[in-house]
């Protein structure tokens, strides 16, 4: 389950992941990003994620090219022991930002 909010406040979308984090979520989280500007910031919660495979991987990259690419400012928070891994696996501190 993906839900997304914006902080008007903050200027920055919240994207909250729930369960699984794979293809199946493919087209719910393209929604969700995508009908905010492109140069929005987002901060991407993962602390609900029980699983992540590489389909999500590739999806947080369509989501960083959306928010601008190298300019982007997007943060993965709450990632667990697993989620974590993967995500320094495949080197995506080099591109994210973590909380």
């Amino acid at each position: 389950m993906i839900i997304s909010q914006y902080d008007e406040n903050a200027k920055t979308a919240n994207l909250v992941i729930k369960g699984r984090f794979d293809y199946s979520c493919q087209q719910a989280f393209r929604d969700g990003f995508s009908r905010y500007p492109k140069g929005t910031d987002f901060i991407v919660d993962l602390k609900d994620v029980s699983y992540i495979d590489s389909s999500a991987l590739g999806m947080l990259l369509l989501l960083r090219d959306h928010a601008g690419g190298d300019g982007a400012t997007i943060e993965l928070k709450g990632a667990s022991d697993f989620v974590g891994s993967a995500l320094k696996m495949a080197r995506f501190e080099r591109l994210f930002s973590f909380a």
